[in-house]
């Protein structure tokens, strides 16, 4: 069975995209769920128009992050925690601290957009990625301090 893609579907393709699936997979899965319709000539025409006005709305978006990346590009935080002997946090910095520290100095981040592989755990000064698009990313520096 021949059908449109309206979202992309890992293994299978792209928005806009005419593939052929198994019959049982294309009703019971992707119609119900609203990932694909029939390949009729007037769904065509209509999957057509959604791909450009998404196509749209995702440059607006992403020049939107370009503008949001120039201004936090360079932004210092400064953390204040708790420390021990040899420069060891009681506690640690996650990913909400940042986003916290962000909105203190003005900028409004998602706590998931910030890309920290695991918790800071010492004492120092640390760049951050935030990813603000799947094509935008901004580095935040981050310095942790030991609380007096």
């Amino acid at each position: 069975m021949e059908v449109i893609l309206r979202e992309d579907v890992s293994n299978l393709g792209t928005r806009g995209q005419v593939v052929r699936v198994a019959s049982g997979y294309a009703r019971n899965f992707l119609i119900p769920k609203k990932l694909a319709v029939t390949a009729t000539e007037s769904n065509k025409k209509i999957v057509e128009q959604e791909r450009q006005g998404h196509l749209r709305k995702e440059a607006k978006l992403q020049s939107e992050a370009q503008d949001l990346a120039k201004l936090v590009n360079g932004v210092s935080v400064t953390i204040s925690q708790k420390a021990g002997e040899n420069d060891q946090l009681f506690g640690s910095v996650t990913s909400k601290d940042v986003a916290d520290a962000l909105v203190a100095k003005g900028f409004t981040i998602d706590r998931r957009k910030i890309q920290l592989d695991e918790p800071i755990k010492q004492l120092g000064e640390f760049k951050v990625p935030v990813k603000l698009h799947k094509d935008v990313t901004a580095e935040v520096t981050v310095v942790v301090a030991k609380e007096e």
